[in-house]
C-alpha cells in the first residue's frame, strides 16, 4: 500500500469525467487499498480515484463515526465502484462540506437529503440501498468528482471566488 499524492484545484484533471470500471481486478483492489491509506493519512472521509490521478469511477468512504456518544471513531470502510443515483428525495439538506482537493476550505452545500444508490463493491458484488445523513452527502460529493464537479461549483460565484481567494492566500503563506 502507498500514500498517493492528492490533486488539488485548479488542476484540470479534476474536471475530467471518469470512465467506468470494466472489471474489478487485483489492480483495482490495490488502487482501492492505496486510496484508503491516502484518505486516512490526509485525513478525510471520502476520496475519488480522480483525486489521486486515476480517472476511473471508484470512490472510497469511511465516515469514521464513533459507535457511542463520545467514543472512539470506528473504521467502516466502504467502496463504491461505478456508483449511480437511481432516486433522490425532494427534501434537501445543507451540510458544511470540505474537500481534500480544495484543502482547508469549507462551505454550506445543499443536496438531496435521501438517495437510492446502486454500485459494486471491491469484490464486484452489486448493491442498491437507500442512504441518508452524512453518508448520502458524502456519496453525492464524491460522485460529483466522477463528473468533474467540485463542491465549490455548487456555490454562488461570489462565495466560490471568496473561497478560492482564501485558498490562494493560504497557499502563499505556506510557501
Amino acid at each position: 500500500m502507498a500514500i498517493l499524492p492528492i490533486i488539488e484545484t485548479p488542476d484540470p484533471l479534476l474536471r475530467q469525467i471518469s470512465t467506468p470500471v470494466e472489471a474489478v481486478t487485483d489492480e483495482t483492489r490495490a488502487l482501492i487499498a492505496d486510496m484508503f491509506e491516502t484518505m486516512y493519512a490526509a485525513p478525510g472521509i471520502g476520496l475519488a480515484a480522480i483525486q489521486v490521478g486515476v480517472p476511473k469511477r471508484i470512490l472510497v468512504i469511511d465516515l469514521q463515526e464513533p459507535e457511542e456518544e463520545g467514543g472512539e471513531p470506528v473504521k467502516k470502510p466502504l467502496v463504491f465502484i461505478n456508483p449511480e443515483i437511481v432516486r433522490e428525495s425532494e427534501d434537501h439538506q445543507l451540510y458544511n462540506e470540505g474537500c481534500l482537493s480544495v484543502p482547508d476550505q469549507f462551505a454550506e452545500v445543499e443536496r438531496p437529503a435521501e438517495i437510492r444508490a446502486r454500485w459494486l463493491d471491491e469484490n464486484g458484488t452489486a448493491h442498491e440501498e437507500d442512504l441518508d445523513g452524512l453518508l448520502a452527502v458524502c456519496l453525492q460529493h464524491e460522485m460529483d468528482h466522477l463528473e468533474g464537479i467540485l463542491f465549490i461549483d455548487h456555490l454562488s460565484r461570489l462565495k466560490r471566488d471568496m473561497l478560492l481567494k482564501k485558498l490562494a492566500k493560504a497557499r502563499k503563506l505556506a510557501a
